[in-house]
């Protein structure tokens, strides 16, 4: 069945959304600043909006992919009242909280709000290999399915319109902070005369353990049970310092390997050298939290 769809933003994201709608027969109308990066779409078949208002009144459902959640909410405030009844699906990357504040604008004007995390690169939308995380009222992404779908494996995670944003910032935290010891790896083996490819396949080999680690450091924190160690905090306090001390030797800045040490250095002082690993997570949580109180 096909389906209405209006695509606000036509960036790579964007373009590659509206071009699956468009390839899967939905009735695609499309709105984008700088009107010439519809073209391509338009020669395939989707219909070209003057403004925001114009392309959420043409059809049921309005996906909005731009650069963040400030930039959403100005050009849904230029839809304004054409919101009424429909249903607006923001797919921009932000924190949570800027979701709740998208919901808050779109139930100001009449509409219902999806808020979506798309976790997965360009090429791979329209695909099954492509992921959406979908948070906010489960009718309207059982509703809408068959749209998400057509652009996506759909997941809804949860009724708080704020959740698949934090699932977004969790997996890209873990994502991003992998690229940047991937690549501070490489300056340490490179001052030490190791070229990126010799590096590599003993790289690859550290990301394939890394699964069942992440299984069992999860479970732990999940039922609170950090002993009978097998990699014991206090195991990770000497190997971190040998880690800075090989940064610092070769020059390079090791700022987030000297927070994670604080952290763990905070465990083995209170007394939990000899838990497992995971019991560092339940100490930054407690650091966070007196942050926050402070």
């Amino acid at each position: 069945m096909t389906a209405t769809v209006s695509v606000l933003g036509l960036g790579p994201m964007g373009q590659a959304l509206a071009g699956a709608l468009v390839a899967a027969d939905h009735r695609t109308t499309v709105w984008n600043r700088t009107p010439a990066k519809a073209d391509p779409l338009l020669a395939r078949g989707a219909v070209w909006a003057d403004t925001p208002a114009a392309a959420v009144a043409a059809s049921d459902v309005t996906l909005v992919n731009v650069v963040d959640h400030a930039v959403v909410d100005a050009v849904l405030g230029d839809a304004g009242d054409a919101m009424a009844g429909r249903v607006i699906v923001g797919l921009s990357s932000d924190i949570p909280d800027a979701s709740h504040r998208t919901a808050e604008l779109v139930a100001a004007r009449g509409g219902r709000y999806l808020d979506g995390a798309i976790m997965t690169p360009t090429d791979t939308i329209g695909t099954p290999s492509a992921s959406i995380l979908f948070a906010g009222p489960l009718d309207i992404f059982d509703a809408h399915r068959p749209v998400f779908d057509t652009l996506a494996t759909s997941t809804w995670v949860g009724v708080d319109i704020g959740r698949a944003a934090a699932f977004d910032m969790a997996l890209l935290d873990l994502f991003w902070t992998s690229v940047s010891g991937f690549v501070h790896a490489l300056a340490v083996a490179g001052s030490n005369g190791i070229t990126p490819t010799e590096l590599l396949p003993h790289a690859n080999g550290i990301a394939a353990i890394l699964p069942p680690i992440f299984g069992e450091i999860a479970e732990r924190v999940e039922a609170g049970r950090h002993d009978d160690a097998s990699a014991p905090v206090s195991s990770v306090a000497a190997s971190v310092r040998h880690l800075i001390a090989a940064s610092h030797a070769a020059g390079f800045d090791a700022a987030a390997l000297e927070a994670f040490r604080d952290y763990v250095d905070v465990a083995v002082e209170a007394g939990h050298g000899a838990d497992e690993i995971s019991r560092i997570a339940p100490v930054r949580r407690a650091r966070a939290a007196e942050s926050l109180a402070t």
